[in-house]
């Protein structure tokens, strides 16, 4: 997609589809004297054309991020799964394991503050929603365990993933059947060709997709995360999955909870630009010389030890613009681009923003390679470390979105570690040394000369991390 510089950061293109996105103002049943916990629903055509700036977009997104969703909202979903699969009439209004498990987007995004990470008590059951009837267990063999990510810095995030995956999918041109090494960003990916078509590959999918967002690198873009959590958690349906969907139900209460279009096209949009805008995480440096010298000592560890072979310190951005939607983003979740809202990420959103470079482009110091690797031990290692290995589905056989049972996570960003604990994918280790500790697989070499470290080297490079920090929000650059 060319990407086009706008003064008012705003593209006015083709309505198209946005039109059906006018507000239709919801009411509660004649037996609640109540009123909804958001009314400021917006369409897509309102935001396409220009009648509302980056600001108010922005805002309306914070406000729907931090609504406490209610009855007249149309909060729950019982006559649906958190995939969106029909059931009986039987969903509770809440619970824990199969969801809706939270009131709004910030009571588990809070951590430092609202767009962060949960704590322990926030952890979701992924896959679980989809069961029917629901479960009560936390048993691993009905769920993945998760803790909240962080959402900073995902603009960035993004569009990296975008970059990235068109040079792979270019790289494929001309290549002939067998083994192959593609390069982007300077991250190697394995693939096998058959054919002419990619049949195996490692640390992404075979589409060649990268996929940042969730903690197994399974979802593509910021949107169609927003659109599964506001059903799985909130039961709350986007009429672009719900409601407009031709290949799906098309019904404007397809949950029977007697509210419809619940949330429109456009205020997705609002929502997932919020996201995109939040500020990207920095550092916290101290003005003891010594400390800083300490915390200089473990960053140049932390990359002789082999952890920055997957934690890339840095991955470059040809673009500074986030286009909103992705084209790619899978049916039922919207993708004309032809209605695209675009902002710069240099200079709109949230300080500290991303730090544009010389050349037009931008220095996304994430901490990640945003490929999905190994971390569980061969269970024939003298000391196999097994602390992942829990997965639904794991051990080799097939699991979410085609994501081989064995390539568990997506190289977590640590741009924010200094003040996102507690750590790891179930968040039950509540020191970075302990995170540390549990890499196995792909991971171990570098956590064994980790290991081989004195403590006073160990504790340098916690320093390095302790550093890295989403910072408060401000208003200067």
């Amino acid at each position: 997609m060319r990407i086009i510089p706008l003064v008012a950061t705003i593209l006015a293109l083709s309505l198209g589809a946005g039109k059906v996105s006018a507000h239709i103002p919801h009411e509660c049943p004649d037996w609640l004297p109540e009123t909804p916990a958001y009314s400021g629903h917006i369409g897509q055509a309102d935001i396409v054309s220009g009648k509302h700036d980056f600001q108010i977009v922005f805002e309306k997104g914070r406000q729907l991020f931090e609504a406490n969703f209610n009855t007249c909202d149309g909060q729950g979903r019982p006559g649906t799964t958190g995939t969106g699969g029909s059931r009986t009439l039987d969903q509770p209004r809440f619970i824990r394991t199969s969801a809706p498990d939270s009131n709004s987007c910030a009571g588990c995004h809070a951590q430092p503050r609202v767009g962060g990470s949960g704590d322990f008590v926030a952890n979701v059951f992924v896959q679980a929603q989809s069961l029917h009837p629901v479960t009560e267990t936390v048993s691993p063999d009905f769920s993945n365990e998760r803790n909240t990510l962080g959402m900073f810095g995902s603009g960035p995030i993004e569009m990296l993933t975008r970059e990235m995956s068109a040079e792979l999918q270019a790289q494929l041109q001309g290549l002939p059947d067998g083994n192959h090494r593609l390069t982007t960003k300077g991250v190697d990916f394995e693939v096998t060709i058959a054919g002419g078509k990619v049949v195996a590959s490692r640390g992404v999918n075979t589409d060649l997709m990268i996929k940042p967002f969730h903690q197994s690198g399974v979802v593509r873009s910021i949107r169609e995360f927003t659109v599964n959590a506001f059903n799985h958690h909130h039961g709350m349906q986007a009429e672009e999955r719900f409601d407009l969907n031709p290949n799906k139900w098309r019904n404007p209460d397809s949950d029977h909870d007697g509210v419809s279009r619940e949330l429109t096209i456009g205020d997705i949009t609002a929502a997932t630009i919020f996201q995109a805008a939040l500020a990207t995480p920095g550092r916290v440096m101290s003005e003891d010389p010594r400390e800083r010298l300490q915390v200089k000592r473990g960053e140049a560890l932390f990359r002789e030890v082999g952890c920055a072979s997957c934690h890339v310190p840095e991955l470059k951005l040809n673009s500074p613009y986030f286009v909103e939607p992705n084209p790619l983003n899978p049916a039922g979740t919207f993708n004309d681009s032809r209605q695209a809202f675009i902002f710069d990420m240099s200079k709109d959103g949230e300080r500290p923003r991303l730090e544009r470079t010389s050349d037009g482009g931008a220095v996304v110091r994430a901490y990640t390679d945003l490929k999905r690797h190994n971390l569980c031990d061969d269970p024939d290692h003298p000391d196999a470390i097994r602390y992942c290995c829990n997965e639904r589905l794991g051990q080799g056989r097939p699991d979410q979105d085609g994501r081989p049972g064995s390539e568990f996570f997506i190289t977590r960003k640590l741009w924010d570690v200094g003040n996102s604990g507690p750590y790891t994918h179930r968040g039950d280790l509540t020191t970075i040394t302990e995170a540390i500790l549990v890499h196995g697989g792909e991971g171990r070499p570098s956590r064994d000369r980790f290991v081989a470290l004195s403590p006073q080297a160990q504790g340098w490079i916690v320093k390095f991390l302790k550093t890295l920090q989403v910072l408060p929000r401000t208003n200067t650059p």
